[in-house]
């Protein structure tokens, strides 16, 4: 903390004791119910706090996140009357303010203004992780730069839940958002993806669902997918199957609800046999036939027995070209 900020920290401390009714506010204010108990607490150090808030169930928020919820100046977020269920469930009465696309370039100047003053201010989205999909990371990386603490409290993530229960190889994931809402422009999309060696994770609304599976299955083939919609919600639903499988489901269907799409990778892919060849002449002026041929198999995957003949005949090709 800067000692620009313990100053103002402690002059809106003591306001609050000069002002009977001010302190009354703020010491129901820090505080929050959980489990039936209300659970004091105190105020919290000043600067950005990015917390992560529930995807659907609203037991799935952290002690922690209650905490700075309640003991922050200000709750910054993407819709407030959203962000109000989840107090009242917790009996919290922080202040809230909007923050989101629309308002972004003239709430951020105030939200700095209001770190400066010494504020602690906490930032949430709708449901799941700040920054994804958000406006945040503006604010974020302008507090930062001011010099002001910003502090990740970790939790909820739509697209880490979807990757826990499609039961697609997670080592490598691409998080890809929203795909554009027009066919040609989404199919563009989706051709700079078809080569993306990773698991890709998409959001998806409703309406668009059956068309954006069925555009993912003309570009990138018969790959596994998962649709998996209103995650930890009471509907929650998890199906699995090809891309065209569920395209053909969704076209058949009336789905609603948050969806995330999660697609496997693309397949291991042979090299061609010219890009064969390369490596087994390569391979043939370091080491013996025998095992250059182990090399290339081992790089490439490709059976031995049939390397074995094309590197016999790379080597005659060789001593024919040295005779002549």
């Amino acid at each position: 903390m800067t000692a620009e900020q313990q100053r103002a920290r402690v002059r809106m401390m003591s306001d609050a004791h000069a002002n009977p009714t001010t302190r009354q506010d703020r010491a129901m204010r820090w505080s929050y119910v959980h489990g039936g108990h209300s659970r004091d607490i105190g105020s919290i150090a000043p600067g950005l706090y990015v917390v992560a808030t529930p995807i659907g169930n609203l037991g799935d928020i952290t002690l922690r996140a209650l905490a700075t919820l309640a003991g922050a100046d200000l709750i910054a977020c993407e819709d407030t009357r959203v962000t109000r269920k989840l107090l009242d469930r917790y009996a919290i009465t922080t202040p809230l303010t909007p923050y989101h696309d629309h308002n972004a370039i003239t709430a951020r100047p105030k939200l700095l203004r209001r770190l400066a003053e010494g504020a602690a201010i906490a930032l949430v989205s709708d449901a799941g992780t700040p920054l994804i999909s958000d406006p945040g990371f503006k604010l974020v990386r302008a507090a930062q730069e001011a010099g002001y603490a910003v502090v990740a409290l970790p939790g909820a993530s739509a697209p880490l839940a979807a990757l826990a229960v499609a039961g697609l190889p997670t080592d490598q994931f691409f998080f890809v958002g929203f795909l554009p809402p027009k066919q040609a422009a989404r199919r563009a999309r989706i051709a700079e993806l078809a080569r993306i060696p990773a698991t890709l994770v998409l959001f998806e609304t409703g309406p668009r669902v059956g068309a954006t599976l069925a555009d993912l299955a003309a570009g990138f083939g018969q790959r596994e997918a998962a649709l998996c919609r209103e995650l930890t919600k009471m509907h929650e639903e998890v199906r699995r199957g090809d891309l065209a499988e569920l395209a053909q489901h969704a076209g058949a269907s009336e789905i609603r609800g948050e969806i995330v799409i999660v697609v496997a990778p693309p397949p291991n892919e042979r090299p061609f046999l010219g890009d064969t060849d390369l490596l087994l002449r390569q391979a043939l002026a370091r080491v013996s036939l025998k095992d250059a041929v182990g090399e290339v198999a081992s790089a490439t995957g490709l059976p031995r027995r049939v390397l074995y003949q094309r590197a016999l005949a790379l080597t005659k090709e060789g001593n024919h070209g040295a005779a002549r």
